[in-house]
C-alpha cells in the first residue's frame, strides 16, 4: 500500500533513490522550486551527491537505512527504473512514494511492459517470450529473422541484446545473454525513432513536451531533435499513446515513451522509462518547464506548468572520452554545456550534453 501523498510546501524534503545524472538534475529542479533533496544510493563516488545536503550511503536492500531514510523525507522518488522493487515497496509503507513502485514492477520486466502495452491496444513489434534454447528456436519460426533477443530485466543502452541475422546460431544469441529469461522482439524497418516526454499529475492532468526525434549510435542514444520531423497526424498519434499509458498507470511522475514511426506513419512502442529521460534533456534550456521541473511538480502534487519550445532544439550526448573537447562548446552561438561531474571517463558512458537553440 502507498502512504497518500498531500502537496508539499516549499522546504519540504524529497528523496530520490539512485544518485546518477538523472538525479543530479532531478535535485537541481527541485532547488529551483525550494525544495531540499536528500538522495539514496549505495555508490558514493556519483553526480547527484555533489548537489544536495542530505545523502544516505546504503545498500537498497538495507531496511534500516531505508527506514530512517523515509522519516527523513516527505515524498520519495526514483530516478531510474532499475532500483529494486522490493526497495521502493518497503518505502511505500511509510512514505509517498511517486510514481508507484507497481509501475516499477511492469516496466522492469520487459515481457510485462510489452503485454501491459498491447493490453491497452497500442502496436508493439511482435514478440514471444523465452525461456529455453528450445523456446527460442520455436519463438524465430514464428516471428522469422532478422529478430533482437533482449533480457526481460536489466538492460539499458544496448546491453542484455543479441541480434539475430539469417545466418545467427540461435544457441549462440542465447550465450550471449546470458542464458537467462528473454523477450523475442521482431526487428522492425522504422522510418525513424520517437520518443514522448509526457507528466502526469496528482489530479490526473497530463502534459506532453513536443515529440523528439532520437538518433543512436552504438545503441546509445546520440543526438535528439525537436520537433521530430513527423506530420502532425503523427505527432497527435504519439501523444495520445503516452498519454493512455499514463492514465492507465495511474501514473504521477515524468515518464518517457519510445516509440518506432513506420514508412506509413505509423508508431509501434518499443519502451517505456517510468522517470525522467535522456531524450527530455533538450528541455532544460528549450523550453519553458524542464522535464526536471515537471517530475517534481508533480510529485510534489503541484499543478503541472504548460511546456513552451523556445525554438528548433537539438541535443548532442557527449560519451566517453567526447567530454575531453568541453571546451569547443563554450564559444557556440545558442550552446549551452552541461557536465555530469563523473569522476571516470569510460567507453560509452555518457559524460555530459549539449543543447543548442536555434531559432525556426
Amino acid at each position: 500500500m502507498n502512504v497518500a501523498a498531500p502537496a508539499l510546501k516549499p522546504g519540504a524534503t524529497i528523496g530520490i533513490l539512485g544518485s546518477g545524472q538523472l538525479g543530479r538534475m532531478l535535485a537541481l529542479g527541485a532547488a529551483r522550486l525550494g525544495f531540499k533533496c536528500h538522495i539514496f544510493a549505495p555508490d558514493r563516488d556519483s553526480p547527484a551527491f555533489d548537489v544536495v545536503r542530505h545523502a544516505t550511503f546504503a545498500d537498497y536492500a538495507d531496511e534500516q537505512a531505508l527506514a530512517r531514510f523515509a522519516q527523513s523525507v516527505d515524498v520519495v522518488t526514483y530516478e531510474f527504473e532499475n532500483i529494486p522493487a522490493g526497495a521502493a515497496t518497503f518505502l511505500a509503507a511509510r512514505v509517498p512514494v511517486l510514481p508507484d513502485p507497481k509501475v516499477l514492477a511492469t516496466t522492469q520486466d520487459r515481457l510485462a511492459e510489452k503485454d501491459f502495452v498491447a493490453g491497452l491496444g497500442v502496436g508493439t513489434a511482435p514478440y514471444a517470450a523465452v525461456a529455453t534454447p528450445a523456446e527460442l528456436c520455436a519463438a524465430i519460426e514464428r516471428i522469422g529473422r532478422p529478430a533482437v533477443l533482449k533480457t526481460r530485466r536489466l538492460g539499458y543502452d544496448g546491453k542484455g541484446q543479441a541480434t539475430i541475422n539469417g545466418g545467427t546460431a540461435p544457441e549462440a544469441a542465447w550465450r550471449e545473454v546470458g542464458g537467462q529469461p528473454c523477450i523475442l522482439e521482431a526487428f522492425v524497418p522504422f522510418a525513424r525513432e520517437v520518443s514522448v516526454v509526457a507528466a502526469r499529475g496528482h489530479d490526473g492532468s497530463v502534459a506532453c513536451f513536443d515529440v523528439t526525434e532520437n538518433e543512436h549510435r552504438d545503441h546509445i542514444l546520440k543526438i535528439s531533435r525537436v520537433p521530430a520531423a513527423v506530420s502532425d497526424a503523427t505527432a497527435q498519434e504519439a501523444r495520445r499513446i503516452a498519454e493512455t499509458i499514463a492514465e492507465k498507470f495511474g501514473y504521477v511522475g515524468v515518464l518517457a515513451v519510445e516509440m518506432f514511426v513506420l514508412g506509413d506513419g505509423g508508431l509501434l512502442v518499443n519502451e517505456i522509462a517510468p522517470r525522467v529521460h535522456n531524450s527530455g534533456h533538450w528541455t532544460l534550456d528549450g523550453a519553458s518547464v524542464s522535464q526536471f521541473e515537471q517530475h517534481i511538480r508533480a510529485v510534489a502534487g503541484w499543478p503541472l506548468a504548460t511546456p513552451i519550445r523556445h525554438g528548433r532544439v537539438e541535443m548532442i550526448n557527449l560519451i566517453g572520452h567526447e567530454v575531453e573537447g568541453y571546451r569547443k562548446w563554450l564559444g557556440v552561438p545558442g550552446a549551452v554545456l552541461h557536465l555530469y561531474g563523473k569522476a571516470a571517463v569510460r567507453p560509452g558512458r555518457k559524460m555530459g550534453h549539449v543543447t543548442r537553440v536555434f531559432a525556426e
